[in-house]
């Protein structure tokens, strides 16, 4: 079993706390909104990294990375990328990638909304960890961890870093 850290719209911030659960994690996948490369940066020295940048990242994040990451890991087919949407309301541009060549799993950040749904249509799971940074309007900064195996998702686990006044 791999088990995962997943975080998206850091906008430039990470913290002890944050880094204590990367340690936990076997991989880190980033959703996007980076908005600092040192984040990616200090991630990737402690632990491999996935990740894609988002709408607010600039040159360096999209040297490093690309909009869309498309893998395979312990048999699970994985799509990432930062503006996704969510079952029922997927984003134009990969509504049509989910619908010719669903994954099992489609990771998404962008909305700062942590999200777990289930699409019995595709026959996937989808997942947004909300935001992990202190930028945006989000109430609880958040990350998801999850192990995954040849026999699917195991041990979804919601982290609540801190609630934001």
């Amino acid at each position: 079993m791999t088990n995962i850290l997943l975080l998206s719209d850091t906008h430039g911030y990470i913290d002890d706390q944050m880094i204590k659960y990367v340690m936990q994690a076997d991989e880190v996948w980033h959703a996007g909104d980076i908005g600092d490369i040192k984040v990616t940066d200090t991630i990737a020295r402690l632990k491999p990294l996935r990740a894609v940048y988002g709408n607010i990242d600039g040159t360096a994040a999209r040297a490093q990375f690309s909009l869309d990451e498309n893998f395979l890991i312990e048999n699970t087919r994985v799509l990432m990328t930062h503006i996704g949407g969510y079952p029922g309301r997927y984003d134009r541009r990969v509504k049509e990638t989910l619908k010719q060549n669903p994954p099992n799993l489609f990771i998404s950040g962008h909305s700062h909304i942590l999200k777990i749904i289930y699409d019995k249509k595709l026959d996937l799971l989808h997942l947004n960890p909300g935001a992990a940074g202190k930028s945006g309007f989000h109430k609880v900064r958040s990350m998801l961890r999850f192990g995954i195996d040849n026999s699917g998702i195991k041990n979804m686990e919601i982290i609540e870093l801190e609630k934001r006044s």
